[in-house]
């Protein structure tokens, strides 16, 4: 598409059709904290006529601040651990690492932005990872460079079993959780701190965030997770279909953490067991999986951090992930926004990566976000999340508003209220008006007469170009052949083969979502699936296409190799929601002249 053409800001801002009326009660209205509302920052629809430093691989808040970071500090504090291991330490140890800003020699009092996280010392001996001690690479230096110099205490937390914290390595359990919030506990009234802690990580040190979140820690003011796990099970397992590390996700965390030594039997609780079998007992028993009410259940955070915490979100997400999928975000982000949150969103086109993590994203390929890279990568992240942090833990500014930034797949940025969009307009195409392109109607087990492993089915063209916006469905009437099965799908451009989007579901959880049901052979039933976040540009007259197998990228086949019948009839039907714009949302983003 042609490049957005500029606006005024005051055009701009007024067409933002008062962002503010989600703002809610939590995060930034804590009284404690004083407010200076007389700073003020450029505007973000001006952003892209501003010089930006992108020589470095991260990028960096418009002005660098005039403090100096002091030589690193080291602390460890005992916590009472009595209560959520049975047969573990009654107490256990965190260690950490703080960076203070040199304004603090002069008695100031700073805010807190802390990494917690499993990857200290992380690794096979002689090949570990850097300490906390040592700013990390990437999660950490970005932290460091940016955020010290402006007055900000950084500081590196290591989760029980790991580095020099002690105790049971309780991968994402309530010993873990118990630990980050002691940590957090511990920051929030350090002399040198003036009580705001807020947290920053990807991935696992997104999960630790969301860890902290279930507790009501009055100092933990604002988390950023960036593809960050909101919930075990919930990670490794869409609709029953399981992930292939989902096996042996627990093991191989705790080989990487131990030091094969005569002290690493500390390390070792009773979850260490159940995590050896919750993988295999959940994607071969289903609805008789012994683990589903206990193990994932102490892992799954989302519903506790919406009952308890009292802080704000920036949630970061690339529509392209296939680590940590962008349903750990969506639907989500709504019921947050929709309870008072105040949340903001960062959404792209990138992989498993930071926004301005360019060096991550330019080997993607077109399939994966690479129709976006031109115009990708968040020069100005640093800067937007200075904005966020001066509010949010320290008071000062004006308060963000609360919008997504979201990236479609041909490169271009605009700003909603929020995602998905709530002025969709769906469209549906039954597949009495598409069709089966190779004549199968069975998914997955080995080839039937009539039938094999993959039904490709292509839907009619729009009559218009058409912008793609949300989580389109797909409500397949089936015939079950066993107590299992599976269906995988691709949506893509039929007249170019691209790929849109995905959806995958165990037929056992026809319903949606983690609960299974005992499926009988023959029996009829309405599989309801649903596809991972997709923004994308179709053009006029191009059709859409569903390619059908039984298993897709990251994912195990199903354990019972059962074909799956699909009904070519108008009971199974491929609804998409889709948007008009005019354009003055469009959000032109600083890129380098050259790159």
């Amino acid at each position: 598409m042609s490049a957005p053409t500029a606006r005024t800001p005051a055009l701009a801002l007024a067409l933002l059709f008062t962002l503010s009326v989600f703002t809610g009660c939590f995060g930034g209205d804590d009284e404690s904290t004083p407010k200076e509302t007389d700073v003020s920052h450029p505007s973000i629809w001006e952003r892209h006529t501003l010089e930006w430093n992108t020589s470095h691989t991260h990028s960096f808040i418009l002005e660098r601040g005039p403090y100096q970071a002091l030589d690193v500090q080291e602390a460890t504090f005992g916590v009472d651990t009595s209560s959520v291991w049975e047969t573990g330490p009654p107490n256990a140890e965190v260690h950490l690492s703080y960076w203070l800003p040199s304004n603090t020699l002069d008695g100031e009092q700073v805010p807190v932005i802390a990494v917690v996280s499993p990857y200290f010392s992380f690794g096979q001996p002689s090949s570990e990872s850097t300490p906390t001690n040592v700013v990390g690479a990437g999660r950490g230096e970005f932290i460091f460079q940016n955020f010290v110099p402006h007055g900000y205490a950084f500081a590196q937390v290591a989760v029980f079993g790991t580095e020099e914290s002690s105790g049971c390595f309780d991968y994402r359990g309530a010993g873990e959780q118990l630990g980050i919030d002691a940590a957090v506990t511990w920051l929030g009234p350090q002399e040198w701190s003036h009580g705001n802690v807020g947290r920053y990580g990807k991935s696992y040190e997104g999960a630790t965030q969301w860890e902290a979140a279930v507790f009501s820690n009055p100092y933990l003011k604002t988390i950023v997770p960036i593809s960050g796990t909101s919930g075990l099970k919930e990670l490794l397992y869409k609709n029953g279909s399981a992930e292939a590390r989902s096996q042996v996700m627990h093991m191989n965390y705790f080989s990487s953490t131990v030091d094969y030594d005569e002290d690493d039997m500390d390390n070792v609780c009773p979850d260490i067991v159940e995590g050896l079998f919750a993988g295999p007992g959940t994607y071969i028993l289903g609805e008789f999986d012994p683990y589903m009410d206990n193990y994932y259940a102490e892992r799954s955070y989302i519903e506790r951090a919406h009952a308890n915490y009292n802080g704000s979100i920036y949630w970061v997400q690339g529509l392209q992930d296939w680590n940590v999928d962008s349903h750990m975000v969506f639907p989500h982000y709504d019921r947050f926004l929709e309870s008072g949150f105040d949340v903001r969103g960062m959404v792209g086109q990138w992989g498993h990566h930071y926004p301005d993590q360019w060096t991550s994203q330019d080997d993607i390929d077109d399939d994966n976000g690479g129709t976006a890279f031109h115009n990708m990568t968040r020069w100005d992240w640093g800067q937007d999340l200075f904005e966020w942090f001066e509010y949010y833990l320290k008071g000062r500014g004006p308060k963000p508003e609360s919008f997504v930034q979201i990236q479609r797949n041909d490169g271009e940025w605009r700003i909603e209220p929020t995602w998905p969009p709530e002025d969709s307009v769906w469209t549906e195409f039954d597949f009495s008006m598409c069709t089966n392109t190779n004549g199968n109607e069975f998914v997955g087990g080995a080839p039937l007469i009539g039938g094999s492993v993959e039904v490709i089915v292509e839907c009619p063209g729009f009559a218009e170009d058409v912008h793609i916006s949300g989580l389109p469905t797909l409500h397949m009437t089936v015939h079950a052949t066993g107590d299992g099965g599976q269906i995988f799908v691709e949506l893509q451009d039929a007249d170019t083969g691209l790929r849109l989007g995905h959806a995958t579901m165990d037929v056992r959880y026809h319903d949606g979502g983690q609960e299974p049901q005992t499926v009988y052979p023959g029996q009829s039933l309405v599989m309801n699936m649903e596809f991972f976040g997709i923004d994308a540009f179709l053009p006029a007259g191009h059709g859409l296409r569903l390619v059908m197998t039984s298993t897709g990228k990251d994912y195990l086949a199903p354990a019972c190799s059962c074909p799956v019948h699909i009904m070519m009839d108008d009971t199974s039907v491929l609804t998409i929601p889709t948007i008009e714009r005019d354009g003055s949302s469009v959000l032109i983003v600083p890129q380098p002249t050259e790159e």
